[in-house]
């Protein structure tokens, strides 16, 4: 027991304990913490086709190498793509945004310039270069059977994180410096969850820490009941909320009963009054 003790006592026995206890710290971290992006995986023949369509549409404005391209002024001309992962090339080239006919604030949706496979082995490239998001799995993309429960839910975060932007009921709206957040009617689940993964342009992104896949699910949900269900309100002013509504109602509401009053008292029924000493 003496020779224990006196063992305990030695200089480096604190240091031991502490090595010990940041390993055990590392241990729970890798087991419990979530788990980061990784590149998605894919065939050999996929990359190097990748990177031949890469080269030819995207080099000019991304680098060669993917590394980005900067201007004299320190300006991103193209950005770099390594670690954006192939859910963003997905968004980006799937939606037609990429590549862009020219410099603008924004990269508008039109139709895409490369087809499904040609977008796959885009990704596969660009996911070959660094960890990054992958392109979701079915599992997450199918709404349909998602419970009442589920959408309101997904209505909580919808409304808390992207009403700001994108209105209560995903019209879209107007940001600074001629940027807008773009309608989602008709915009496809698996895009919805990649833009909410890979956040581009200005929107903020919402990792899997953030929302968790299920989570993300619930916000398609919700997207698309809110899309699917009935006007009941007669004539709904495209969805864009009160304050437009409240335009439409002073403009053409008040302003034409305002209108029709002036016409009526223009042209109604006058009654004349005979003047005295008129008549002989």
């Amino acid at each position: 027991m003496r020779t224990l003790s006196t063992r305990r006592r030695h200089p480096l026995a604190g240091l031991f304990v502490l090595l010990g206890a940041l390993a055990v710290a590392a241990a729970l971290y890798t087991v419990f913490a979530p788990k980061n992006a990784t590149a998605q995986e894919s065939s050999t023949a996929d990359v190097e086709a990748g990177r031949d369509l890469f080269l030819i549409g995207c080099a000019s404005c991304h680098g060669e190498n993917a590394e980005g391209i900067v201007t004299s002024d320190d300006s991103n001309y193209g950005p770099s793509l390594i670690g954006v992962g192939a859910a963003a090339v997905d968004f980006q080239v799937g939606t037609g945004r990429m590549p862009m006919a020219q410099s603008a604030p924004q990269a508008p949706k039109k139709a895409p310039e490369y087809d499904e496979e040609e977008t796959r082995q885009l990704a596969a490239y660009i996911a070959s270069l660094g960890p990054g998001p992958a392109i979701p799995e079915d599992e997450f993309l199918e709404y349909e059977d998602a419970t009442a429960e589920e959408i309101s839910e997904g209505g909580e975060f919808f409304r808390t994180n992207c009403t700001a932007c994108h209105n209560s009921v995903g019209a879209g709206g107007a940001l600074p410096d001629g940027r807008y957040a773009p309608t989602l009617e008709g915009v496809t689940a698996k895009h919805i969850y990649e833009a909410m993964q890979t956040g581009p342009q200005q929107m903020p992104v919402f990792g899997d820490d953030v929302i968790t896949p299920e989570d993300k699910r619930a916000v398609i949900a919700y997207i698309k009941a809110v899309q699917d269900q009935p006007n009941y309100g007669g004539l709904g002013g495209g969805g864009l909320g009160p304050v437009a509504d409240g335009v439409w109602v002073w403009l053409v509401g008040i302003g034409g009963m305002v209108g029709f009053a002036i016409w009526i008292a223009a042209n109604g029924t006058r009654s004349k009054k005979k003047v005295k000493g008129a008549e002989q």
